[in-house]
């Protein structure tokens, strides 16, 4: 179990522009911007999701219009279904050659609520992809897998001097909301059991990790009966280095994603 790492939002941003260090007014910058592209309708109709070889990737496909696939840093080789030989009981794939993604689409009178296939990257990685059949209008869904990452951080950290700890922050910050690989973390998504602290239900789905910082994407639900107000006096941690969530004021029933760097040990 964990403890409730919450998260400030635009406040916090506010609070970082307020003081006299560049860096942190750097950092404040940073979570303003992050805090307003959160609560954009652009900002939450694509899926970053983090993999890593021969892991499922669950996520969400359209029931009437293109899903598109791409895997960040990396392009489809193959994809591996079962076809039944009934049309309106079969998904179609195309894989476009240019950039290597792949578009999927259904039928009219689809009647199965899943998709689920394989893909194999350029790179050599296997995906197991179950995806949902949800809504009406075309998705896109970004795949990252850590490996790429840790191969290009070897390939490009000889000689370079490491980053300040608050623009680190600031760019683990920035990759943790794309869901993008980061040279020098390793990102693991998981799904903890979540946990209740009063109304809240609190938990991590993913996890960065770094020789110096570490970060962590929560979920957080309201189950009670009152909108909560979630403020960095009152939730987050007085290590964090950067914190941001989505919804400061979260409605009841209401689902909203918060993000914390922290330095290691001290979380």
């Amino acid at each position: 179990m964990m403890p409730l790492y919450a998260i400030a939002s635009a406040a916090t941003g506010a609070a970082f522009l307020s003081r006299k260090c560049v860096g942190a007014r750097t950092i404040g910058a940073a979570l303003l911007f992050v805090s307003a592209a959160l609560t954009t309708p652009h900002a939450r109709a694509d899926q970053n999701i983090v993999a890593a070889d021969s892991a499922q990737v669950d996520c969400e496909v359209s029931g009437r219009d293109l899903t598109r696939i791409s895997l960040v840093e990396d392009q489809f080789a193959s994809v591996s279904k079962i076809s039944n030989g009934n049309s309106s009981d079969d998904f179609s794939v195309v894989n476009e050659p240019v950039r290597g993604d792949i578009y999927l689409s259904v039928p009219d009178g689809f009647k199965r609520p899943m998709l689920s296939f394989f893909g194999t990257s350029k790179r050599g990685y296997v995906y197991k992809f179950a995806c949902r059949i949800l809504g009406d209008h075309a998705v896109q869904v970004f795949v990252s897998n850590p490996a790429i990452a840790r191969e290009k951080a070897t390939e490009g950290a000889a000689g370079e001097p490491a980053p300040d700890p608050q623009e680190a922050a600031v760019q683990l910050m920035q990759a943790m909301y794309a869901g993008d690989a980061t040279p020098g973390y390793d990102m693991v998504q998981r799904s903890l059991r979540p946990i209740q602290v009063g109304d809240l239900k609190v938990q991590m789905i993913a996890e960065y990790r770094g020789s110096n910082l570490s970060g962590k994407v929560l979920r957080i639900e309201n189950k009670g009966r009152s909108p909560i107000e979630l403020n960095e006096k009152t939730v987050a941690p007085a290590s964090a280095l950067a914190v941001s969530i989505a919804e400061p004021s979260l409605a009841p029933g209401k689902v909203t994603t918060a993000y914390l760097v922290s330095l290691n040990g001290r979380q």
